[in-house]
C-alpha cells in the first residue's frame, strides 16, 4: 500500500465529517480506496495499530452511520465500476456485479441507456451483456428518494423507497456479496448457499479460516424493518450483511438482480380534505373492505406515499418565494392530505381500468376523484416525481435557515413502521403529541407499508430537546405495537438508543456477540447500533 493512501483529516476533507442526518463527526485520518485490495490494506494496518474505521459511501443516509466517531474515515467513493453481467437462464433475469461507491443515479442512467464501461469483463460477461443489449429495457427496483445513494450504503441499511409497497427493500434484489473484514480476510457468499442451522451459522473466509456465527434469537417485527440484525431460524447467511450498517465488514463488492421494466407506469396524486379520508384510502389500496364500502379493490398499486397538510403547506410557502419549485402545479388551500399512487402495466386498457377504480375509491372514502393529478406521460410523471422530492428538499432548507440562528439543532425524522392494524392510531398519536408540545413538523412516508417519516422541526435548542424526548416516547409506543423502529433508513448512530427499547438488553447482547464473531475488536463502524463500550459489554 502507497503511503500517500492514507491521508491527514485537514480542511479539504472536513466535509467527509458529516452526512445528511447534519451531524458532525471527527476523525484523523482518511483513505479513498479503489481496489478491494486496498480495503483489505488499509483494515490490516488499522486494525494492528487498533483504529476505528468508519466506511462511507455518498453520505445521503439520516441516521448518522457514515458520520466518523473518531479514527479513520474509508470512504469508498472511487470504486464505482461496474465489473460484471450475468444471465440466469433458469430464473430468466439479469444480474450486475458493481462496486460499492456506484451511485442509483448513474446506474439507472446505464441501465437505460444499455451502456456500461466493460473493460476488464471476461468472455462470459460480454456474452450476456450483448444478450442485457438486445432485451426489452430493464430497471433496478429500490427507489430511495435521495437517487444519488450508493448501492454500498443503500446495502447497508437495506434501503427502499417508495415502490416497496410492491417490490420489497433492496435486500430482495442482492443475490451476491463480497466483505472485506476488519483483519483484511474476505468472505464471498451467494444466495442460496449457505444457510443457518437453526441460530448458528458456519461461514468460511477466503483464506480458508471458519467463522462461527450466534444468530440473535429475538424476533423481528413483522412490519417493514431495517432495525438491527436480520435474525431468524434457518436463515440464508447473506442477509447478516444487508442491513448491518457496515459493523460486521466493509462490501467491496455487490451482485443486484434487474426486473423487466413495464410497458406502462402511471402516477396518481389524489387530494383529500380531511386526513381520516386519505387513510381510508389506503386501506382500500391495501385490498382491505370498509364498512361504508364492503367492496374489495385489487388495483395493485406500486407505491402509496403520504403527505400531510403541514408537508404540503411548506410547499406551498416555498413555491411563493422561491422559483425552483414553479414547475409544480397550485396546490389549493383545501387539499390537507395528498396520496400518490403509482400503477404499473404492460395493456394500456388494463391500467385504465385499475385508474377508474381509483376514482371509486376515492368517491367511496368520501373524496372528489376530480382533485387529482394523473400523470401518463413521461414529462407528466417527472413533474410529479419533482413534487414527491420537493417536499423534503423544501423542510431540509428550512431547517437548514433555522441552524444558522442555533447551529446545535437538526431536523429530527423518524422512520419508523408499525402494522396494517395500527395506521391510523398512530397517525392520531403523532398529530394529538407534536399539537400537545406546540412543535412544528411535517410528516410524509410510504403509508402502504405504514411507514411515516415525522420530520420535526424545531427553532431553537429548547424545542430540539422537546422534540428528542417525544421521539424517543414514540419509539417506546411503536415497538410496544409490534413496530419498527427504522423501517429504511438503518440505526446508524442516531437511533442505537431507540434499538434497545425496540429489543431489549438480552437481545443487544446477542447483536454484540455476532459483532464480535467478525470484528473481535469492535474497531468498524464504532458508534452504528451500540457504542463501543457497549460492544465490548
Amino acid at each position: 500500500m502507497k503511503s500517500e493512501s492514507i491521508r491527514p483529516i485537514t480542511a479539504e476533507y472536513e466535509e467527509y465529517l458529516r452526512d445528511e442526518s447534519r451531524t458532525i463527526g471527527r476523525a484523523e485520518t482518511i483513505s479513498f480506496p479503489k481496489t478491494k485490495a486496498e480495503i483489505a490494506e488499509i483494515l490490516k494496518q488499522m486494525n494492528r495499530q487498533g483504529i476505528c474505521v468508519t466506511i462511507q459511501g455518498s453520505r445521503t443516509g439520516l441516521a448518522a452511520a457514515a458520520v466518523p466517531n473518531g479514527g479513520h474515515v474509508m470512504n469508498l467513493s472511487r470504486m464505482d465500476h461496474v465489473t460484471a453481467c450475468r444471465f440466469d437462464e433458469k430464473d430468466g433475469h439479469f444480474y450486475f456485479t458493481v462496486e460499492p461507491g456506484v451511485l442509483l443515479s448513474e446506474l439507472r442512467k446505464m441501465i437505460h441507456q444499455k451502456r456500461f464501461d466493460t473493460e476488464g469483463w471476461s468472455e462470459a460477461s460480454m456474452k450476456d451483456y450483448v444478450a442485457f443489449c438486445r432485451a426489452e429495457e430493464q430497471f433496478f427496483t429500490p427507489d430511495p428518494t435521495e437517487a444519488s445513494a450508493s448501492i454500498g450504503g443503500m446495502t447497508n441499511c437495506n434501503a427502499s423507497g417508495a415502490r416497496s409497497f410492491h417490490y420489497g427493500s433492496v435486500r430482495a434484489y442482492i443475490s451476491g456479496i463480497e466483505i472485506v473484514l476488519m483483519d483484511g480476510d474476505s468472505i464471498s457468499i451467494r444466495r442460496g448457499e449457505h444457510f443457518a442451522q437453526g441460530r448458528k451459522g458456519v461461514l468460511q473466509t477466503d483464506s480458508g479460516r471458519m467463522i462461527e456465527i450466534p444468530i440473535p434469537t429475538y424476533e423481528m417485527p413483522k412490519t417493514k424493518n431495517a432495525s438491527g440484525y436480520y435474525a431468524a431460524e434457518g436463515m440464508d447467511l447473506i442477509d447478516l450483511f444487508i442491513g448491518a450498517d457496515g459493523t460486521l465488514g466493509v462490501i467491496s463488492a455487490i451482485e443486484i438482480q434487474l426486473l423487466p421494466l413495464p410497458q406502462i407506469i402511471w402516477g396518481v396524486t389524489a387530494f383529500f380534505d380531511e386526513e381520516g379520508k386519505a387513510l381510508r384510502y389506503v386501506r382500500l389500496l391495501r385490498g382491505e373492505t370498509l364498512e361504508e364500502c364492503p367492496k374489495q379493490y385489487h388495483v395493485s398499486a406500486i407505491s402509496a406515499e403520504f403527505f400531510n397538510g403541514d408537508a404540503l403547506e411548506i410547499l406551498r410557502q416555498q413555491k411563493k418565494t422561491n422559483s425552483a419549485f414553479a414547475q409544480i402545479h397550485d396546490i389549493p388551500p383545501e387539499y390537507q392530505t395528498a396520496i400518490y399512487v403509482e400503477l404499473h402495466g404492460e395493456q394500456e386498457q388494463e391500467v385504465t381500468g385499475r385508474l377508474l377504480e381509483l376514482g371509486e375509491m376515492i368517491e367511496a372514502v368520501g373524496g372528489d376523484a376530480a382533485d387529482t393529478w394523473v400523470a401518463k406521460s413521461q414529462t407528466d410523471l417527472d413533474r410529479l416525481m419533482f413534487f414527491r422530492h420537493a417536499i423534503p428538499e423544501c423542510v431540509n432548507m428550512l431547517i437548514d435557515r433555522r441552524k444558522k440562528k442555533d447551529p446545535s439543532i437538526t431536523k429530527l425524522g423518524t422512520d419508523m413502521a408499525v402494522p396494517d392494524t395500527a395506521l391510523e392510531e398512530i397517525a392520531q398519536m403523532y398529530r394529538r403529541m407534536l399539537h400537545q408540545r406546540g412543535l412544528q413538523s411535517a410528516i410524509w412516508g410510504h403509508v402502504g407499508n405504514n411507514h411515516l417519516h415525522v420530520n420535526i422541526l424545531p427553532n431553537d435548542a429548547r424545542e430540539y430537546a422537546e422534540g428528542k424526548a417525544l421521539y424517543r416516547e414514540w419509539a417506546r409506543i411503536i415497538s410496544e405495537k409490534g413496530g419498527a423502529v427504522s423501517a429504511e433508513h438503518g440505526v446508524g448512530k442516531i437511533k442505537a438508543e431507540f434499538l434497545k427499547v425496540m429489543y431489549g438488553e438480552e437481545a443487544i447482547g446477542q447483536m454484540r456477540r455476532l459483532k464480535k464473531a467478525f470484528d473481535p475488536r469492535y474497531l468498524l463502524n464504532v458508534g452504528n447500533m451500540f457504542s463501543k463500550e457497549e460492544a465490548a459489554q
